[in-house]
C-alpha cells in the first residue's frame, strides 16, 4: 500500500519539530566548542586543524544514506565548522584589539590609548580589521573614520556598508604631524617626503612652501621606518613624535599640519550592537527617483531629530546611485526613535542601524 504523502502543513510541522531538536543539539555542540577553545588557549594550539576537519567530514558523511543529500550535507558541515572556528576565535581572542598599520602609527596610538591593557594586533589594510572582527580574531577594531581637515575616509564607509559590524564608540585624537629625518639631516637637505596620503594632504601648505616632493606610503609609521632604513639625509617622513623615537629619527620641524586643530576621529567597531547611548548612526539607500532623499530628511526633521552628520558615497556596482550615512542625536530605545526607524523602513530600499554610542 502506497504511503500517504504529507500535506504542506504536516510537512512544515515535522520540520518545526526537527528544527527544535537541532537547535538544542546546536547549543549543546557550541557549549562543547567552548571547552575545546579553552583547551586550545591553555595549550597554545591553533583554532584551525585541517586534519580534524577532514576527519569530521569523512566520518559524518557515512551516516548519510541518500546520496542525493551528500553534497548538501558536506556544505552544511563546512558551514557548521566555520561557525565553530569563529566562536572559538571569539573566546580565544576576546582581549584582542585590531588596528591598521605598524607600531607608532596614529591608529596604534589611538588603540593603545583606548585599550592600554589589551593585546594589540596590527593589520595591513582596513578591510583586514573588519574581517578580524567578523571572524572573531579580534574583539574590537580601531579604525580612522574622518579627519577635521581632510574629511572622511571613504574606504571605511564602504566597509561599514559591506560588513556586518557596528560602531560602539568614537574617539577623537589630536594629530600633530612632524617632519622627521635621520640624525644629522638639516632642513635644506630634504628633497623627498614620505607619509600616508592623508598626512600628506593635511600638510600640503608646508610641503608647497618648501617645495618638497611628497610620496604616499601605506601609513606614517612605515614611512618613518623606510626613511630610517635608508639613512639618506635627503629624505624625510611625516609622522608623530612617538614614531620618530621608535625609529631613531630626529624632528626637524614640529607641527607642520596646515590646521592647528587637526583631529582624526576613530570609530571602534565590534559585532554586537550597543543598546544604550545618546547617538545612533544609520546607513540607507533610497529609490533612484527625484525627491526620495528629501523625503527621508523631512521625516527625520518632522520628528524633531538633530542630524550631526550626513555623508553620501556612490554604490560601486550601480553607476550614479548612492548610499547615505547619517549620525542622529537621540536614544535609540526611545519611542520616538523607534517610530523614526519604522517610518524610514517604509521609505528606504535598505536601512541598517550602524552604531549606538555615547558622545560627550
Amino acid at each position: 500500500m502506497e504511503k500517504k504523502k504529507a500535506s504542506i502543513e504536516e510537512a512544515r510541522e515535522i520540520i518545526n519539530r526537527i528544527d527544535e531538536q537541532m537547535a538544542k543539539l546546536f547549543e549543546e555542540r557550541m557549549q562543547t566548542v567552548e571547552e575545546v577553545a579553552l583547551f586550545k588557549t591553555a595549550h597554545k594550539l591553533p583554532v584551525f586543524d585541517p586534519e580534524r576537519e577532514r576527519f569530521i567530514i569523512d566520518r559524518n558523511c557515512r551516516f548519510i544514506n541518500n546520496p542525493a543529500y551528500l553534497d548538501y550535507y558536506k556544505e552544511y558541515l563546512l558551514h557548521l565548522m566555520q561557525l565553530s572556528k569563529r566562536y572559538q576565535n571569539s573566546i580565544i581572542h576576546q582581549d584582542v584589539v585590531a588596528y591598521q598599520g605598524k607600531e607608532g602609527a596614529y591608529s596604534h596610538i589611538a588603540a593603545k590609548t583606548l585599550y592600554p591593557y589589551n593585546k594589540l594586533t596590527a593589520c595591513t589594510t582596513f578591510e583586514e580589521i573588519f574581517q578580524a572582527v567578523i571572524n572573531g580574531e579580534a574583539a574590537v577594531g580601531v579604525v580612522p573614520f574622518e579627519n577635521s581637515y581632510s574629511g572622511e575616509v571613504g574606504e571605511v564607509l564602504d566597509l561599514l556598508l559591506k560588513y556586518d559590524c557596528c560602531i560602539n564608540d568614537i574617539y577623537d585624537l589630536k594629530i600633530n604631524h612632524h617632519l622627521v629625518a635621520c640624525p644629522g639631516a638639516a632642513m635644506n637637505d630634504i628633497k623627498q617626503v614620505y607619509s600616508h596620503p592623508q598626512a600628506i594632504s593635511q600638510c600640503q601648505t608646508f610641503l608647497k612652501e618648501h617645495n618638497l616632493e611628497a610620496h604616499p606610503y601605506a601609513n606614517t609609521a612605515q614611512a618613518a621606518q623606510y626613511v630610517s632604513g635608508l639613512n639618506d639625509l635627503t629624505k624625510a617622513a611625516i609622522a608623530s613624535e612617538e614614531t620618530a623615537k621608535l625609529y631613531q629619527l630626529q624632528i626637524l620641524v614640529r607641527n607642520i599640519n596646515t590646521s592647528s586643530e587637526n583631529t582624526t576621529r576613530f570609530i571602534i567597531i565590534q559585532k554586537a550592537l550597543n543598546t544604550t547611548g545618546n547617538r545612533f548612526n544609520l546607513i540607507f539607500t533610497v529609490k533612484h527617483d527625484a525627491g526620495q532623499l528629501a523625503k527621508i530628511m523631512q521625516i527625520i526633521g518632522n520628528l524633531g531629530f538633530n542630524l550631526e552628520s550626513i555623508k553620501s558615497r556612490s554604490l560601486q556596482n550601480l553607476p550614479w546611485q548612492y548610499y547615505f550615512y547619517v549620525e542622529i542625536v537621540g536614544d535609540i530605545k526611545d519611542e520616538k526613535s523607534q517610530e523614526l526607524l519604522a517610518l524610514l523602513q517604509k521609505h528606504c530600499q535598505k536601512l541598517k542601524v550602524l552604531g549606538v554610542y555615547t558622545k560627550k
